[in-house]
């Protein structure tokens, strides 16, 4: 119940990136629909987002298959142009939201946070960042940078795990009281096949009795595709009914990937896909797997591929290395960053055991359920309201 000389929130300015554009575009559509079902949400999104050879992927192909979803509570403009500083400070000025909540990640989009932040702090409304990266994948020095500088006009951050809460309280100075963990809700991907184990097994190309063990998302070098390798070339002079199965767009060469799958005699067992993977292939990928590792050697935020493994109710295993021990229960599957072994033992042991697969599954219920999207929109409309009078 309100008191009377509080204010009562109605409508959010968030800014970030929405569907066809690949970028964040899975979590913002997810979150802002949620909102959406409480406040009223104005969405700013690009039309352009940044140049091509600014991206380390290759180039920013639209994905067209994300399924098209509306809300009565959601408004969604997709106007930025990268190039255009009119068409920032336009959002910046016309926008009608309350507050503003800017979804950070990626230093090209900083021209165009800053001036929309800047405005909106010159209108002398509320700002707060959700902090996706803490600190930049591959330890960008211009990512800090733009950090500091756009963190300076905030007034609150939202961060996805308790390690990121330490990190930007360490990094940049920033008060307890102005950082607020909001974990990062199970990302869903469409079933468009109605496809079962099986047949999405044979759909990747692997045989249906097949054990799959599914590393998905961008290659890149902190991933620890090549720690992965080595544990599965002690996997398979045990169990010859597995595959590992690597899907994702390169975002570095894969020479040195694929001279450890001929030293090891893996060229069997391996399965690629090396590229994006559109929204509507996703649940093929995870409806097929058996267990989903997460080799991760440094990572300093939350993942969307640990999101969408919970969401498919996936046993995991992942490193001790940012937010990635938050998505599993039992400590047993967390293993040391670079540990081959370790990572070895933990995926044979899985395999050995049903019971213990069947509890991962289940655990997977249960985390998805504890950071349901429900729960993570009610608590950052607790937290805008909190911002809100506390700004009066």
């Amino acid at each position: 119940m309100k008191r009377n000389n509080e204010t009562v929130l109605n409508s959010v300015v968030i800014i970030g990136s929405l569907p066809p554009l690949r970028a964040l575009s899975s979590y913002c559509q997810a979150f802002s629909l949620a909102l959406s079902s409480i406040i009223k949400i104005e969405f700013i999104s690009f039309k352009y987002i940044y140049p091509s050879f600014l991206y380390p992927g290759g180039n920013l192909k639209e994905d067209n298959s994300f399924p098209v979803f509306n809300s009565s509570g959601l408004t969604k403009r997709c106007n930025l142009t990268w190039y255009n500083p009119l068409s920032w400070i336009w959002e910046g000025i016309s926008s009608k939201g309350q507050l503003l909540h800017a979804q950070w990640w990626s230093p090209p989009l900083f021209p165009v946070y800053f001036v929309i932040c800047l405005i909106y702090k010159m209108r002398r409304k509320p700002l707060l960042i959700t902090v996706h990266n803490v600190i930049n994948h591959d330890s960008n020095i211009l990512y800090d940078f733009c950090c500091r500088v756009l963190f300076k006009l905030c007034d609150h951050f939202i961060v996805h795990s308790e390690a990121n809460k330490k990190q930007l309280k360490q990094l940049y100075g920033i008060e307890d009281a102005c950082v607020t963990k909001i974990p990062h809700g199970p990302l869903e991907f469409k079933n468009e096949n109605n496809l079962n184990r099986k047949g999405a097994k044979t759909l990747i190309g692997v045989n249906p009795n097949d054990r799959v063990i599914l590393i998905f998302g961008a290659i890149r070098p902190y991933k620890g595709v090549d720690i992965a390798l080595k544990a599965f070339a002690q996997i398979v002079n045990e169990m010859s009914d597995v595959k590992l199965v690597i899907a994702g767009k390169l975002w570095e060469s894969w020479d040195r990937y694929e001279r450890i799958i001929k030293e090891e005699g893996l060229s069997g067992s391996v399965v690629t896909r090396l590229d994006y993977i559109d929204a509507d292939e996703v649940a093929g990928y995870f409806l097929a797997s058996d267990l989903v590792i997460l080799p991760y050697l440094k990572f300093d935020s939350q993942s969307g591929v640990g999101a969408a493994a919970l969401a498919f109710k996936k046993p995991m295993i992942v490193t001790k290395t940012g937010g990635l021990p938050e998505l599993v229960t039992d400590c047993k599957n967390i293993v040391e960053p670079g540990d081959i072994e370790a990572l070895a033992d933990r995926i044979i042991y899985c395999f050995n055991d049903p019971e213990t697969m069947k509890h991962m599954s289940e655990d997977a219920v249960k985390k998805a359920e504890t950071v349901s999207w429900d729960k993570v929109a009610r608590a950052t409309v607790n937290l805008y309201e909190k911002i809100l009078n506390r700004k009066k």
